[in-house]
């Protein structure tokens, strides 16, 4: 399921349901629900969340980076000839990357920053940091579609708003959400494998992502979602 629909159907639904169940809706609690409808996809480095927190100016401002560092190595003196040769054509070389790669070598350096300089976080910087670092390596629909995930994912938000004011419902958002997100995709031909290394795959084979059948069935969906939406917010008493 596209990235768009994932926001409005599981930011939508998770938002209706706390309101049903006397929940109050706030700011933080939209921003957490609608985070997590994208968070399972932070795998792929094309998802909506990935493209929009890593977009392509900020891969053309590291690859212009890389020339540069490519070319000081060369000129620098910094070893000697011809190892300044090698070292600027592998540094120059990783420009050269498909833009998948790219926007994994830059989770990877800023989960470096982050493990280095978030110190004032602790241990939450270190979380942030092996979370970024897992999510570079593994293939897409892996670890971040399981139920562990959803698990991982609600305690994290659990502890972490623990010391907020009326931040108890920040859990339930985001872990609802998430699993939406997982429910989502379950609809598809592909499928998630829910428990790992358990061969189970959860599949409905409703529709292909990015076929035509496949859009329709996204906007049916987004459709009910919206209807909910008004149902809930607007129209119940």
């Amino acid at each position: 399921m596209m990235g768009r629909s994932h926001l409005i159907i599981s930011t939508g639904v998770t938002l209706s349901v706390m309101s049903l169940m006397a929940h109050e809706i706030t700011i933080p609690v939209i921003a957490v629900a609608a985070l997590s409808s994208l968070l399972p996809d932070i795998d792929e480095p094309n998802s909506l969340l990935v493209r929009k927190a890593i977009p392509d100016f900020l891969l053309r401002v590291l690859q212009v980076a890389l020339i540069g560092a490519a070319i000081y190595l060369y000129f620098a003196g910094i070893v000697e000839s011809p190892w300044n040769i090698v070292l600027a054509l592998l540094v120059g070389s990783v420009t050269f990357l498909p833009g998948r790669k790219l926007r994994h070598l830059v989770m990877v350096l800023i989960a470096t920053a982050v493990f280095a300089y978030g110190g004032a976080y602790d241990p939450w910087n270190y979380i942030v940091a092996c979370i970024l670092v897992v999510t570079s390596l593994v293939p897409h629909r892996g670890l971040t579609h399981t139920l562990y995930a959803v698990a991982g994912w609600s305690t994290l938000l659990y502890f972490a708003s623990s010391g907020i004011q009326d931040g108890g419902s920040l859990w339930i958002a985001g872990g609802m959400s998430y699993a939406l997100h997982l429910l989502a995709d379950s609809l598809t031909q592909r499928g998630i494998t829910p428990l790992p290394p358990i061969p189970f795959k959860l599949r409905l084979k409703l529709m292909s992502t990015g076929t035509k059948k496949g859009g329709a069935v996204e906007n049916v969906f987004i459709l009910l979602t919206l209807a909910l939406v008004v149902y809930v917010f607007i129209l119940s008493p």
